[in-house]
């Protein structure tokens, strides 16, 4: 066990103000509702590309498993925070060893499939961005008595470029379904990625590789989990060359709709490479990253795009910021508690950071910039850390891994 970093926390949340199709540069006149508080707990992860959040030992608390492919290692960081009133153990998270030696990691994903308090962990590796020169190893890592001894490492599976996956509750039993999204097809090459692509499912009563879909072409790089219906059945919804789908699962079998073309720019520059559902005051939004960061040099702009619709159309598509360089990561979260989402983008490009995009009663957009030029935004996610009632971020890219906690605004 490596003893926790010691460092120091600064308050954060730089803003400027978007309208709805059009980015002013100027300073909002009025303070975020939140106050974000950086916290960094790893500086050292190399190759930072996600972040899961799940409870690893039992005790209640959002831990953090650190997705980190230069270290070759599956890590994870013990959440200290029983209480919001243990801010000042803010940067005291152990760090845990999972597994070594692991190459090529590029994805994880974690649900309790036998029901004891600790979720089983499934992992992609392997992975390389030509399909035909990735192993794309699948495998389901297990604790044994001692969380702090090596877990035990079973392979699943191998698809070429294995690159997403995914716990989905698609029956609506608490069961957990896998889902497993490689990058492209087996035949795809830079820049066009040309060739039929396929998102695989997996039961763990028998771990046979299933279908959802094979009807993808190009890049998939997005996925989202959602109660889709509000009938307590999660859905999933993909990101891809091909735009964004609305997958449903019923009596063994998947449907398929196409919600969104995503960008309109000609191939590879269009569809979409991340999706959200959001909550509004006003009813449901989609989200999206649009095209896939960086498919073409010099990268196109990438857009945070917004729809409105009903049911499967989705037609209304508005563009609130055109200024990210290689888009990666989405994620809506209430950070100010009034019910409604806000966005999180982060982008790995030069200029690279995280933004937090807010909907007005106006129907504007204001952006707030969370990270500027000091970390990658490679993955993110939002979760109550410390217990106060208030949603928090966590975000990680380059070597670090940061949480962000949230206290009400000065």
């Amino acid at each position: 066990m490596i003893p926790a970093m010691k460092l120091a926390h600064v308050a954060v949340g730089t803003i400027v103000v978007v309208w709805l199709g059009m980015t002013s540069a100027g300073v909002a006149q009025t303070a975020t509702p939140w106050n974000l508080v950086e916290h960094t707990v790893a500086t050292d992860l190399r190759g930072a590309y996600d972040v899961v959040v799940t409870d690893m030992n039992r005790d209640g608390r959002p831990d953090l498993l650190a997705v980190a492919g230069g270290t070759q290692s599956l890590i994870w960081f013990e959440n200290p925070l029983s209480a919001a009133a243990d801010s000042a153990k803010a940067e005291a998270w152990t760090r845990h060893v999972v597994a070594t030696g692991i190459q090529g990691l590029i994805n994880a994903a974690a649900f309790d499939i036998d029901k004891d308090g600790v979720p089983e962990i499934a992992v992609a590796s392997g992975f390389a961005t030509e399909p035909a020169k990735s192993s794309g190893v699948l495998t389901l890592y297990t604790h044994g008595a001692d969380l702090n001894a090596p877990w035990t490492a079973k392979e699943v599976d191998r698809t070429p470029a294995a690159h997403r996956l995914r716990w989905i509750d698609a029956e609506g039993n608490g069961k957990g379904l896998l889902i497993n999204a490689p990058l492209a097809g087996l035949k795809a090459t830079a820049p066009e990625y040309k060739d039929q692509n396929s998102v695989y499912f997996y039961d763990p009563s028998d771990w046979k590789r299933q279908t959802v879909t094979d009807a993808e072409q190009g890049v998939m790089h997005g996925l989202y989990v959602t109660d889709w219906d509000g009938k307590k059945r999660e859905s999933l919804l993909t990101a891809s060359f091909m735009g964004v789908f609305l997958h449903r699962y019923a009596n063994g079998k998947w449907t398929r709709t196409q919600l969104s073309a995503g960008s309109p720019e000609a191939w590879p520059n269009g569809g979409a490479g991340d999706v959200v559902a959001a909550r509004t005051k006003t009813g449901r939004v989609l989200a999206a990253i649009e095209p896939f960061h960086g498919n073409t040099s010099p990268y196109p702009d990438i857009a945070v795009a917004v729809y409105t619709g009903q049911g499967e159309k989705w037609s209304g598509r508005t563009v609130i910021d055109a200024t990210l360089n290689y888009g990666h990561t989405l994620v809506a979260a209430d950070l100010d508690g009034d019910g409604a989402d806000e966005l999180i983008a982060g982008y790995r490009g030069k200029p690279n950071g995280v933004n937090i995009y807010r909907l007005n009663a106006d129907k504007s957009w204001t952006k707030s910039v969370l990270e500027s030029n000091a970390m990658p935004g490679s993955g993110c996610r939002a979760a109550d850390f410390n217990n106060d009632k208030r949603i928090d971020l966590t975000c990680t890219g380059g070597a670090m891994l940061k949480w962000y906690e949230n206290l009400p605004a000065k």
